[in-house]
């Protein structure tokens, strides 16, 4: 499963695809969910863009974002608060 509900929080597993032409959601790769990256996986900098894409996407201030694993891998584990956009986007990512 690429996600964990825990409590008010959900961890998604995510694997991370730096520099790409812009950064989306490329959907569900086994037990992991695809982002493209913009950004080049240099000094951080695809970490950064991935915790700006996320919080734009489901409007969650970044400072609510956290890393639980992988920071220096392509796979990685990232903690968010649960909201209306994430289990609207769960729902979403489940039907396909």
């Amino acid at each position: 499963m690429w996600y964990e509900k825990r409590g008010d929080s959900i961890i998604l597993y995510i694997k991370a695809q730096p520099n790409s032409s812009r950064s989306k959601i490329a959907g569900v790769y086994g037990d992991a969910l695809k982002i493209n990256i913009k950004a080049p996986a240099v000094e951080g900098a695809a970490n950064k863009e991935l915790i700006k894409f996320l919080s734009k996407s489901f409007k969650v201030p970044k400072s609510q974002i956290a890393f639980v694993s992988g920071e220096t891998s392509k796979r990685k584990a990232i903690k968010l608060p649960m909201n209306e956009k994430i289990e609207e986007f769960l729902e979403s990512m489940n039907e396909g």
